[in-house]
């Protein structure tokens, strides 16, 4: 490239010469929280703007110590839950001077493009590679979304002086903390309104059989259907994927008789039972079946699904995901925190209130 088209790189330096200012003043103004007067911050970026400069925030962090820069790590972004999590996430953290960087883990799949049911030494493999990749970026901390973590991996981690959480995720040991919904709790409110309206015939969709949400949802959906001596009348698996939520629903509606509900377990696969109840198989919902799901996406409040469902409580769980995060950040708490918040059952109109 001929020299006269390559752009030489303004420094704070340079920044500070123009502004009649000392580089420390420079520095101080692109610090979020550092002290700097209102008239010198304005002198500096009148300079920078100028100079087209822009910090350079990986620098500053070798000096700090902090790059202000969050990794997370989502393994799928299917359902509707996870982008608007996501964007929960990330305004929630700008707001308090950090910034994301988002990585995927891809998930496996079975020769029928199901997600794997079985726990996966390659895939927890992968999944502490990327999380190495992340520790790379010199993040100050790490948010995993639907995604578990080897105990080796948060030993290093922490180790490293930088705390990770799980988000809408558990995982039995005493090394992460995590931040859920009562998912547990939420079944149990699927069970007990099913058997209060009358039905007799609950069957139940379940998700990813190595996910906590999956066990911890059918726990108490179980657990409330013995309360009320109700015997769960069938059970299929849509592993947390569409099409095999769809395949699902059509060994069900083949049944004889009908299962007079259906608990699946997030609305991503609902949405897939409910297209095929409807208009493959030509049954009402819900007057020849009821169905519920869970999370209460934007998407089941629209009138073409109608869905009663338990809600997860996004905004607190992100809230209390980065508060915790932060704390960890700012004052080095190690102490491993299990937070799970309850989620209220949102009726709606794809569940009969009563039974026939």
């Amino acid at each position: 490239m001929p020299r006269d088209r390559v752009r030489e790189r303004i420094t704070s330096l340079d920044v500070a010469r123009r502004a009649g200012v000392s580089q420390s003043a420079v520095s101080r103004t692109f610090t979020p929280d550092s002290s700097v007067s209102a008239k010198t911050a304005e002198k500096v970026r009148q300079a920078a703007a100028e100079l087209s400069y822009r910090p350079n925030i990986l620098a500053r962090s070798l000096i700090t110590g902090k790059s202000h820069i969050i990794g997370v790590l989502v393994s799928y972004l299917d359902n509707f839950f996870y982008p608007d999590a996501l964007e929960k996430l990330s305004n929630t953290l700008q707001s308090h001077g950090y910034h994301v960087l988002i990585f995927m883990a891809a998930q496996s799949k079975n020769s029928a493009g199901e997600v794997r049911q079985s726990d996966n030494s390659d895939d927890a493999a992968a999944i502490d590679k990327i999380v190495g990749e992340i520790l790379d970026y010199q993040v100050d901390g790490i948010i995993l979304a639907s995604i578990s973590l080897s105990s080796t991996l948060a030993a290093q981690c922490q180790a490293a002086g930088v705390p990770v959480i799980l988000f809408n995720r558990s995982q039995s040991g005493d090394y992460i903390s995590s931040v859920t919904s009562d998912n547990f709790a939420g079944g149990i409110k699927v069970g007990e309104y099913l058997a209060q309206t009358g039905h007799k015939r609950p069957a139940y969709i379940a998700g990813l059989a190595t996910a906590s949400t999956q066990r911890d949802r059918e726990a108490g959906f179980m657990t409330a259907l013995a309360a009320a001596k109700l015997t769960l009348y069938w059970r299929g698996e849509g592993h947390y994927d569409y099409d095999a939520a769809a395949r699902a629903a059509r060994i069900m509606a083949a049944l004889d008789p009908l299962p007079d509900a259906v608990f699946i377990a997030n609305d991503h696969m609902t949405f897939a039972v409910m297209d095929v109840l409807r208009y493959e198989c030509g049954l009402s919902v819900p007057d020849d079946i009821s169905v519920i799901g869970y999370d209460d996406v934007l998407v089941s409040s629209w009138p073409a699904y109608n869905l009663t469902t338990v809600r997860q409580p996004a905004d607190e769980m992100v809230a209390e995901t980065v508060s915790l995060l932060l704390k960890q950040i700012d004052e080095g708490q190690s102490d491993v925190v299990r937070k799970a918040i309850d989620g209220p059952l949102i009726l709606r109109g794809s569940c009969r209130t009563q039974q026939a």
